[in-house]
């Protein structure tokens, strides 16, 4: 049969879904046997070379082991910053600046997770901003899944721009920052999302809705404006400044009352605010540290290419946000002289709590390696990612590349990983066609963003940090709805612009 190969390239997946999904059983043990299956077929029915399924195990170890840093990190960041009430006194100075919870969870959400993504991303956002939401009087599950809505858009330029410099290396990108901030522009629907999951329990869902409505469009449409008009200083910098530029139009228009709800909407009866016991300072500056050290590490620390035995190549991170994180944490008690023992306890619970996400993450990523490296064989057949990506090389191309990039960011977790996946043969795939490659590989750029609203990785960072365990398929049922109109929006803006 022709269709042989592309069946067994897809037959991984559905397994995959129908036992998270279907079975309902854990991502861990999902994970693992679907690795099985795909390894099976990798050896069985492609021949992979052996040593290339050694590559991609070890590949898929140190991808995990990087993302393994940020969720240690993370929580070791949390785990000092609640010795010290910092989330309290967050949510303090939040009420302050306005009692209703819908204008402080987009200012959190959005606003402070654009920022978050632009100067660090790998999962960062959403492992700062779940607790802090929590504290805010929500639901875990419902911070995990309002966190996540948030860490989208601004991916685009996530990371200092890593996204298009090192997942479209190689291709020509020069007009892709202008093309891909025009059409993200899709992303001011966000704010929208968020706002519906945020009253979605309400007895009176539709009102409160529709009060803060204006407020949650305004909200999209500010970082919309400036990220696009940032992108001439570089692709480093849209979600950067962006995000800076529209925190201080928005702490503006709260001020003056624009586009606010009439009626504001409040926690009293929920929840206990503790009252402050430090300055407003004070209880940002673990997070304008962190930030500073992000961004410092990020323009000052470049990968390092090192050649492992048996011919695996591997580029090690100098700079990951993890490390930023518990250095930030050191410095904060050491400053605040506090005691050693937080410290040690919170080492010790980050990396306790860290252990079994890895393990998923490990499995995922050597699916992935294993996906891409099976065209390295005796068979003669291509990789099962390649015979994958092939059956969209059709006129509806624009309109499935953005799926293409949400697919990728959904397995990896990664914007950049799913650019390096698919870009190269998007790139061959527009040219074949007659379309233009930079818009193709922005639409699939845009695509990934909003595919990182479902990244399991990131799912997996945020529920580490918040102590949940497996509720994977909770999580992935809120955010898909909204993924899913994202991502058709951008393609049908494809079609229209191809």
């Amino acid at each position: 049969m022709a269709n042989t190969p592309f069946i067994f390239s897809i037959i991984p997946f559905v397994l995959f879904l129908f036992l998270l999904f279907w079975r309902k059983i854990s991502l861990l043990k999902t994970s693992g046997i679907t690795l099985i299956l795909i390894t099976t077929l990798a050896i069985f029915y492609w021949q992979i070379i052996p040593s290339f399924l050694l590559v991609s195990y070890a590949k898929g170890f140190f991808v995990a082991l990087d993302i393994f840093i940020i969720i240690v990190g993370a929580i070791f960041f949390l785990e000092v910053l609640r010795d010290f009430n910092v989330i309290e006194n967050i949510t303090h100075y939040l009420e302050s600046f306005s009692k209703d919870y819908r204008v402080q969870v987009i200012l959190l959400a959005w606003f402070f997770e654009n920022l978050l993504e632009g100067t660090a991303g790998f999962g960062v956002p959403g492992a700062i901003i779940a607790p802090i939401l929590v504290g805010l009087g929500f639901h875990p599950v419902k911070s995990v899944i309002i966190a996540l809505l948030g860490n989208s858009t601004a991916g685009i330029f996530g990371a200092a721009g890593t996204p298009i410099r090192v997942g479209f290396a190689g291709l020509n990108v020069s007009s892709i920052p202008h093309i891909a901030s025009l059409i993200n522009f899709v992303g001011i629907i966000v704010p929208i999302f968020i706002l519906w999951v945020l009253v979605a329990d309400k007895k009176n869902k539709k009102q409160e809705f529709l009060e803060c409505l204006p407020f949650a469009i305004w909200s999209g449409v500010i970082f919309a404006i400036t990220s696009y008009l940032s992108v001439p200083l570089g692709q480093e910098f849209p979600s950067i400044v962006g995000s800076i530029v529209a925190l201080i139009i928005i702490f503006i228009s709260v001020r003056l009352n624009i586009f606010m709800p009439r009626t504001s909407r409040t926690f009293k009866d929920e929840k206990v605010i503790l009252p402050k016991n430090m300055s407003l300072l004070k209880t940002f500056s673990p997070y304008i540290l962190l930030i500073v050290l992000l961004i410092i590490g990020k323009f000052l620390l470049s990968p390092i290419n090192y050649q492992i035995p048996f011919g695996i190549n591997h580029n090690f991170n100098l700079f990951n946000p993890g490390f930023a994180f518990i250095i930030t944490g050191i410095l904060i008690s050491i400053f605040w002289k506090h005691k050693k023992e937080i410290v040690f306890h919170a080492t010790k619970d980050a990396i306790k709590r860290a252990v079994a996400p890895f393990f998923i993450i490990v499995c995922m990523s050597a699916i992935v390696q294993v996906m891409i490296n099976s065209g390295q064989n005796f068979s003669g057949f291509s990789s099962s990612i390649m015979l994958i990506a092939q059956n969209f090389e059709t006129e509806l191309l624009p309109f499935w590349s953005p799926f293409i990039g949400a697919f990728g960011a959904f397995l990896t977790g990664s914007i950049t990983i799913s650019n390096i996946m698919f870009g190269n043969f998007l790139n061959i795939a527009a040219q074949a066609l007659n379309f233009s490659a930079e818009k193709i590989l922005s639409l699939a750029l845009v695509g990934a963003a909003a595919g990182n609203m479902v990244a399991l990785a990131d799912i997996l960072a945020a529920e580490s940090v918040l102590k949940l365990k497996h509720k994977e398929q909770e999580v992935i049922r809120g955010v898909i709805v909204p993924c899913l109109i994202y991502v058709a929006l951008v393609g049908f803006i494809g079609m229209l612009i191809l």
